[in-house]
């Protein structure tokens, strides 16, 4: 991979996961390769790493754009995630080290302590995936980090439409996930972690309209 090609993907990850190219709108490999003063070649090879993470699609002869995703698959990607991040915390549980959970308490605190929506969307997904960051089974984190990155857009609206009233639950909730971690509890982590996600997808589901619904 060249530095162009590393720059250009940091770019475009950033502006997508940060919702400033939300989803539907297509990227333009011209206009890309504009901005950056790069040839179309280091754009192509950007867009096929952020295609790999889940980040946008490829249509055909239209080119690439940011996934628009409806309540039904959205609602199957939290029933993917329900399952599949509790088994990649019981494969990260045994390994993770006084520094990883030094670190998820530090986010935590950072959370409790009140952040606007962009610093605490940032803070949430560190501290999920610091918590599967010890997980060996390349294809599970791909898929979790995958399902992550599609979920991202709908997750910031739903966190906007609701403000800080819930935040109390989640707070909680990780707090649950804290403790059964440092405990190096599967049973209660895993538990915790699925009922985390859960709620967040059952509340989704009373919000049509973050889906343009």
């Amino acid at each position: 991979m060249t530095v162009a090609t590393q720059r250009v993907a940091d770019h475009l990850r950033t502006a997508i996961l940060g919702g400033i190219i939300g989803p539907g709108e297509r990227v333009r490999q011209e206009d890309v390769a504009q901005q950056f003063g790069a040839s179309r070649l280091p754009v192509r090879e950007a867009l096929q790493m952020l295609a790999a993470e889940g980040l946008v699609e490829h249509e055909p002869n239209k080119g690439a754009r940011v996934p628009r995703l409806s309540m039904h698959e959205i609602d199957v990607m939290y029933r993917m995630r329900e399952q599949l991040e509790p088994l990649a915390l019981a494969e990260s549980l045994p390994v993770l080290d006084a520094g990883d959970l030094r670190r998820i308490d530090q986010i935590q605190e950072e959370i409790e302590r009140g952040v606007d929506v962009e610093t605490f969307l940032t803070l949430d997904r560190e501290f999920h995936l610091r918590t599967y960051s010890a997980c060996r089974i390349d294809q599970l984190t791909t898929t979790v980090t995958r399902l992550w990155n599609a979920t991202q857009y709908y997750r910031r609206a739903f966190m906007h439409l609701t403000g800080p009233s819930r935040r109390w639950v989640v707070n909680a909730e990780h707090r649950l996930l804290i403790d059964a971690v440092e405990r190096r509890d599967e049973v209660d982590a895993g538990r915790f972690l699925a009922g985390h996600i859960r709620r967040t997808r059952i509340e989704l589901r009373r919000h049509p309209e973050v889906f343009g619904g």
